[in-house]
Parts: structure tokens; sequence; C-alpha cells
């Protein structure tokens, strides 16, 4: 390998290494990310590998459970904890860093040479790089796996069109597997649309149908994914029809979609999807489009060392870029975690159009670029760390009242639904206590065993008794912990209720969609 080779090498696996190592440093914050931990934390202590639960007894409906399967797969391996349940995400991406590289490598003339090999690691630390791409290398979530299995898809088939091995061709229904235990039939459309549209523009139905064993592997895809659907459905009636028609139409088309069962829709508007395409491929979208314009103007039409064996496929890989953002064009209910699976051509196409001089080293600017996102998401991961009350997690919280509940017996109970993080934290212990339950208790002094009490830092009323009686004993962002135990000389008297009340309804709204 060149030199220039080596140092894209050494930046790659740097940025890479660095992010694992993020994973293990900062705690869960809610909603997202303790809401995906705690149900492949309950999978893993259940033994139940078919239905994801939302709460014991309270079956998850809103995604696949691939995601959930590693994440559970992880704690059993390495224990349960942040650095465990981010790994299968570090992992996804791992994979499609090495698509992006592949996919590269097979637009050049020389697909085996030293320049295809420079050119296949500029891309993919192009994609490491990107915000989104950084982010989500190591965040609990289910993108990480519906990009790897589009990736895998669309990269397969343009490795084909452009005379790949046959091996490539059963990894195109291999990835559309993987998607549908990801995130379901939307793999279909973010892969199928590009497919689709490519075919239609430039007629190229008959190189299509000929370069992938379209009946067999349609077979292979169903063999893989589709058991997982029908068991689902027996052993919890009801799924499919809120899982195809509310998670895949309602979702989208409905603005502020009051059928969530497990979050809340939200409404922005329409082609907001294309503002988070340029967000999440920071900085590099921002510098392609820069640099297209550039080359426009110098009558360059053409991607620098871009080989396109099959007519028009640089098209499709254009089209696998944009997929997400055209789909949601429309669409009011969105994140900008749903541009994830067009991010690996973003950089496919960024890595033409802004190919370094190939000198004997990378210019400093390019450096600089590459390093920017990596170094920027360290310094907060760094403060962060530092300052942890300044996320919205309950991590710290439940430790204090773990060390309480070592000493006195106490039981952790939230004045209102615990948030996610406490939950994981607390590996399900957290409870919650109804307010004016709480009250009555402290007014009739029948508190019979100890309690750790969390109480909102908005619920001045409440917080005014309690510190009446005690002093707090932590706090965080959100809350006010406190230590109530039995006193017979206690004015204000203290009291327990062994009624556990049900934390968790289908009913409840919470603060944010899942991604």
């Amino acid at each position: 390998m060149t030199r220039i080779s080596n140092t894209l090498l050494w930046l790659l696996v740097s940025v890479l290494a660095a992010r694992l190592g993020l994973s293990a440093l900062l705690p869960f914050a809610d909603t997202t990310e303790p809401r995906y931990a705690e149900m492949a934390r309950i999978m893993a202590e259940t033994g139940d590998w078919i239905t994801p639960w939302f709460d014991i007894g309270v079956p998850f409906w809103g995604k696949p459970p691939l995601s959930f399967w590693s994440q559970a797969l992880s704690f059993k391996l390495f224990g349960v904890n942040e650095f465990a349940g981010r790994l299968p995400s570090w992992l996804a991406n791992v994979g499609i860093v090495w698509l992006v590289y592949s996919l590269r490598r097979y637009l050049h003339p020389d697909p085996l040479g030293n320049g295809a090999k420079t050119q296949g690691l500029w891309a993919a630390l192009i994609y490491a790089t990107t915000a989104l791409g950084f982010l989500s290398a190591g965040t609990v979530m289910t993108d990480s796996f519906l990009a790897l299995g589009t990736s895998l898809t669309l990269v397969s088939l343009v490795i084909r069109l452009q005379g790949g091995p046959p091996l490539w061709s059963w990894l195109f229904f291999i990835g559309l597997a993987i998607g549908l235990l990801a995130k379901g039939p939307l793999v279909l459309v973010l892969a199928g649309l590009p497919v689709f549209l490519w075919a239609l523009a430039f007629n190229r139905w008959q190189p299509l149908w000929h370069s992938l064993p379209w009946v067999r592997g349609l077979a292979l895809t169903l063999l893989i994914s589709a058991p997982w659907y029908v068991l689902a459905e027996l052993k919890t009636p009801g799924f499919l029809d809120y899982f195809i028609v509310g998670e895949h139409i309602k979702r989208f088309v409905v603005s502020g979609w009051q059928g969530d069962l497990y979050g809340s829709a939200h409404d922005f508007p329409r082609g907001t999807i294309w503002l988070y395409l340029v967000l999440a491929s920071m900085p590099w979208g921002l510098a392609a489009m820069a640099g297209m314009v550039r080359h426009h103007w110098r009558g360059v039409h053409k991607l620098q060392h871009w080989l396109s064996g099959e007519h028009n496929v640089s098209t499709l890989v254009v089209l696998a870029a944009l997929a997400p953002a055209l789909f949601f064009t429309l669409a009011g209910n969105v994140l900008w975690t749903y541009v994830l699976p067009g991010l690996p051509f973003v950089a496919v196409l960024a890595s033409g159009l802004l190919t370094p001089d190939t000198g004997q080293r990378l210019p400093r600017p390019t450096v600089a670029a590459s390093l920017l996102i990596p170094v920027l998401g360290t310094l907060a991961s760094g403060w962060v760390y530092l300052y942890p009350e300044q996320l919205k997690t309950e991590r710290e919280l439940v430790m204090t009242a773990s060390q309480l509940a070592g000493r006195s017996s106490a039981r952790l109970v939230y004045t209102g639904e615990p948030p996610f993080s406490a939950r994981f934290y607390s590996a399900g212990r957290a409870d919650s206590i109804d307010v004016e339950s709480l009250r009555l208790q402290l007014a009739n002094g029948t508190l019979r065993r100890p309690l750790a009490v969390a109480v909102r830092k908005n619920q001045h009323d409440l917080l005014g008794q309690l510190q009446q009686i005690t002093d707090p004993v932590d706090e965080n962002r959100r809350y006010k912990l406190f230590l109530l135990e039995p006193m017979t000389n206690n004015t204000a008297g203290n009291s327990n209720s062994d009624r556990k009340l049900p934390a968790f309804h289908y009913t409840e709204k919470h603060q944010q969609p899942l991604s």
C-alpha cells in the first residue's frame, strides 16, 4: 500500500477505535437508548427471544427484534452495561464501513489495484466521520441494522452490475432479510425505490433480472425473516396489523399520529428530511456539493476515478444516496436518523468528488476535515462524562439509591412513571408511587419500610413537604432523592403501601418517539 493509503487506514482505524471507547464512557440518557437497552435486558433476563417486551407483560410491536437479539446476546456475553448495549451498533457500523470500501473499489477502473484500495479507504473514512455516521456507530438504536441491510442489498447489486463475484448476488437477499428483521418492510422501499427508478429511467430491466437469482434469492430472504413474523403474530395477536399499517403507513402520513403505543409523533414541516440529510452528512455533504458545483463550472462532468461498467450505474448510486430523503419528503413525522441508510452512498459520491491529491501524504485540510466530527464528539463526550448531570439520565441517582438500599433495605420509587434509564440501571426494580398515596401515608404515619423516593423538581408542594421531614440525599437534572424511614417520633408520619402500581400502559405518551 502507498503512504497515503496507510494514512487513510490509520485514520479510519483510529476513528472506529475512538468511537468504540466512547461507547463505554457515557451513560444512557432518556429516552431512546435506555428504552431499547431495557427491552434487550428484559429479553436476556427472561430468555424470550420471540417477543421484545416494553415492560413485563406488555409486548413491544414497534420494531422487529434483530437489534434486541444482538444487544441481549451482548449483555449475556459482557454483562449489562453501556459498552455491551452499544457494541452491536458499532459492529453493524463496521460492516457498513466495509461495504462502502468494497463499493468504492468496484467503481474504480482497477478494483484490485492500489488506487482502488486508496479510493475505498477514502470513501470509508468519509462515511465514518460524517456526523450521523460517527454518532450512530455507538448508539443503541435500530437504524444501524436497517442501514446495514439496505447497504448490503444495494452495494451487492451495484457490484454485481459491475461484474463482481456471484457471492454478491446472494448477499443482496441476505441484506433484505437483515432489513426485514431490523425495521420491517421499510427496507423494501428504501432498497427498492432507487432500483426501480434506475431500471425505469434507463430501461435496465433485463440486466437487473439476469444479475440476481430472484426466485431462489427471495426464497432465502423469506426463509430467514418470515418465521419470526409468524411466531410473533401467533404469540401476540394484533402485531401484524399494528406494525404493518400503523408503523409503516400512519406513522409517516398522519401528522401527530395518535395511534403510537410507545411514543409521541412529531409534526415537522414537509421536506425537513432534506435538512436532516445535510446535517447528517456534515462536513462532507456540503463539501461534496461545493465540489460538484466547481466541477460543473470547469466543465468536468464525471466523477474522478469512476468506472461505470453498467449503463448509468452512477445514477443508481445517486438514487441510493437520496432514497430516504425522497421517500420521507412528504412525511411530517421524521427523525434525522431516517437518512442513515443513504449516508454510505453519499460517502461514495463524496469520495469521487473530493478525491485528495495522490501525493505522498494527505493534505492538511483533508486530515482536519476527517478529524472534525470525531474530535468534536470526543470533546463533547468528555464534557458530559465530567458533568453527567447535564444529561437526562438516572444512573447516578440509581447508584445512590442502591447504596441506600444496601444499608437500609430501601425500595426505589418515582413519583410518576420511572424514566427508562431508571428502569435499566435498577435492573427493572425502579417502581412508581402515586403521589396522593404517598401524601396519605406521610400524614397517617403508616410507613412500614424505608423508601428511596425520587421526586420531580417541578413538584414543589411535595418537595416542600418532604424537606420538612428530611434533607435530600442526592439530586440530578430532573429529580431530588429522599430517604424516608419509619420513625415513630416523626410529626409528619411516614408509611409505605405494599401495593404495586402499574407503571406502564399503552396509553402513556412519552416525550420523544423511537428512532
